[in-house]
């Protein structure tokens, strides 16, 4: 408990909290807001964004101008020309003249400069304004009056064809645009340089409210210039009693209110579920779950994610509730969401969408019997985040859905998902501590599984045994109060033991010799006594849950064995006797669930015998075997109340009425 308490209390964001609470749009039912100093007004997101988005506009783009690029182009045309010129297919006095007008066109592209446009400067139309650095010299231009490479290329070719002396104007036209380039380099780099520095400069502040001054009435709606005030005040108050502030008063104060909540916790649990109390595994096991969530807060706070939202809180109800029950899981959750009431933006707004959420995440898996659940109960958290959150922003709103952001949802959804990982942590927190859960309970109540599988082949008389006890004692613990999955799960695994000597029970006896005959009453007494060791040990060999085991302990209890007992005294009247010899090792059953499933087991087993099963003779079966086990004082560790008896006797009857219910004959 300390421990828990001390470490939240050290992650948690150590900061005094401003003592209003206020939403857009509703009345401020607080006394007069004066400003008790002189606070700049922070500009809101969207402000923000606007005044990025005109810092952007005013960044010109940044160009070096390559002139060098032009005297090594024309040198290489002239040395090209020479080359491909053909005077077989020209005379050598045009040569001159097809130089001089590529020479004229050529400089003339490179005067008007060759640039290529980037898009994102292209925001009001194909042209835009930009910067070009010439020998460090710096002028401002715009791309209107410069080429790029595909305008280079028509400019040539229109100049080409109004040259008058050009005959093979194709010709002329290749050889220039094959020495077309670039001259105007866009830097990247230093774009991005003098718009970093322009927003560096971008105040995030408009406006001071000066130390005094009103800030809003009693009475009065919060609008949004005053919400944007009240925001701006309550950061600046945080941050000064960030750096100001009495930091061991804080966490004093936040080791009082962990302190509070974890006692309460503890109260309940003293008060309701003293089996958890008196449990270190189970009470390490719950202060984890609270202390790895409050934490996990606590790190989102300082890491000032987007929205808080995105934590599974639905998390710990779901883990709580699958370990445990619903009561402790919703006692908890509403703790838990209490502690970060404190320390999160919008407490009450926080505290309605999480405790909702968990309270479905609790009642929709409140019976697990199928996984499908677990997606339904996402599902279902998942609605109830949208319709709550659809509320709020319509009060927020007032009434209207503009400026509602559908995107606001997304939180949500990423929530729900990360609430899925409850269930490997969960099968985690069962190996580390020990416990069961319903999933884990699922999954081995499997007819199919390798252990109930093997039985029904080894002892199949023992199998259907079993299948039997598991209905008649889960009808009467769903009956009385109890965990019906965890009684099934123990009837089907209470008799595995029997797969050592499958033929020394009666159920798997076929006609014939009885192996019994052979041996002494002492020995047939330990043989049949051994099928509890011989259970628990092959249980642990296959790592059933330790909750489980418990059923194979006690469903004989310390009862005797009277059959063999009775008929060594009856044929050994002279011979002391140890009767311990033919008594079962026991514990006796100390839960309803194991009280159960020994009446069950016993008034099952012992109906089998009976030559005539009717009314009658089922009903004295039923009370004979209950009171049997009643004076023999096996229920006394039970939480089994005299009403549950009585439940329990009226649903055993019915059943085996119903099982051994004789069909009329029908005569056509």
């Amino acid at each position: 408990m300390v421990a828990c308490v001390v470490i939240v209390t050290m992650f948690l964001p150590k900061h005094a909290r401003f003592k209003y609470e206020y939403e857009k749009g509703k009345v401020w039912m607080n006394k007069d807001l004066v400003s008790p100093y002189s606070f700049a007004i922070e500009k809101t997101f969207d402000e923000i964004e606007e005044d990025k988005a005109e810092v952007y506009k005013s960044v010109l783009p940044v160009y070096h101008n390559r002139s060098d690029i032009f005297k090594t182009e024309f040198q290489a045309f002239i040395g090209d020309f020479d080359v491909k010129w053909d005077n077989a297919a020209e005379e050598e006095r045009l040569k001159k003249t097809y130089q001089e007008v590529g020479v004229r066109i050529l400089a003339a592209v490179y005067e008007k400069g060759i640039m290529a446009h980037v898009k994102k400067f292209q925001r009001s139309g194909a042209n835009y304004n930009f910067t070009l650095l010439n020998n460090n010299e710096a002028k401002q231009m715009n791309t209107i009056g410069v080429l790029t490479l595909e305008t280079a290329e028509s400019y040539i070719d229109e100049q080409v064809k109004e040259a008058n002396a050009i005959k093979n104007k194709a010709w002329l036209s290749k050889l220039i645009k094959d020495h077309i380039q670039q001259t105007y380099i866009y830097d990247e780099h230093l774009t991005e340089k003098v718009e970093t520095e322009a927003l560096k400069n971008l105040s995030p502040t408009r406006g001071m409210v000066q130390q005094g001054e009103l800030i809003i009435a009693n009475g009065a709606v919060i609008s949004q210039e005053i919400y944007q005030k009240l925001e701006s005040l309550k950061s600046t108050f945080e941050e000064e009693r960030h750096f100001s502030g009495n930091r061991k008063a804080i966490f004093f104060g936040q080791l009082v209110l962990g302190g509070l909540i974890v006692c309460l916790l503890m109260v309940f649990l003293r008060l309701f579920r003293k089996d958890i109390f008196e449990d270190n595994r189970k009470m390490s096991l719950i202060l984890v779950v609270i202390t790895m969530m409050l934490v996990s807060l606590s790190w989102a706070i300082s890491l000032k994610i987007p929205n808080l939202y995105y934590i599974p809180y639905c998390i710990v109800p779901i883990i709580i509730r699958i370990l445990f029950d619903t009561r402790l899981a919703l006692n908890i959750h509403l703790l838990v969401v209490l502690i970060a009431g404190f320390f999160v933006p919008n407490s009450f707004e926080f505290a309605f969408l999480q405790v909702t959420a968990g309270m479905v995440a609790i009642y929709s898996i409140k019976n697990l019997v199928k996984r499908e659940q677990l997606l339904i109960s996402a599902l279902l958290i998942l609605c109830t985040y949208i319709v709550a959150f659809f509320g709020i922003s319509l009060i927020r709103n007032n009434g209207t859905l503009t400026n509602l952001e559908w995107m606001s949802f997304m939180p949500f959804v990423f929530s729900v998902l990360l609430s899925l990982l409850a269930y490997p942590l969960i099968y985690a927190f069962e190996r580390v501590f020990g416990l069961t859960s319903e999933v884990t309970l699922m999954e081995i109540t499997n007819t199919n599984s390798r252990l109930l599988r093997e039985l029904s082949f080894k002892a199949p008389g023992t199998f259907q045994h079993s299948l039997q006890v598991a209905n008649l004692a889960e009808a009467a613990i769903f009956n009385v109060g109890g965990n019906a999955l965890l009684v099934r799960a123990g009837a089907l695994y209470h008799d595995i033991g029997k797969m050592e000597n499958p033929h020394y029970f009666i159920e798997n006896q076929n006609v014939g010799s009885n192996p019994h005959d052979k041996l002494s009453y002492e020995a047939s007494a330990q043989i049949i006594i051994q099928h509890v060791t011989k259970g628990v040990e092959l249980a642990r060999k296959n790592h059933l849950p330790e909750i489980v085991i418990d059923f194979i302990k006690t469903h004989h209890g310390n009862t005797r064995m009277d059959y063999f007992y009775q008929s060594f005294l009856k044929n050994f009247p002279e011979k002391f006797v140890d009767e311990n010899i033919f008594r079962y090792p026991g514990p006796i059953p100390f839960s309803k669930e194991t009280g159960v499933l020994m009446l069950a087991d016993s008034i099952e087993a012992a109906s089998r015998s009976l030559k005539e099963p009717n009314k009658e003779s089922i009903s004295a079966l039923v009370d004979r075997i209950i009171d049997y086990k009643l004076e023999q004082g096996q229920l006394n560790n039970c939480n089994i109340t005299l009403k549950d008896i009585a439940t329990i006797r009226s649903i055993f009857k019915n059943m085996l009425m119903s099982i051994y219910h004789v069909r009329i004959d029908y005569v056509v």
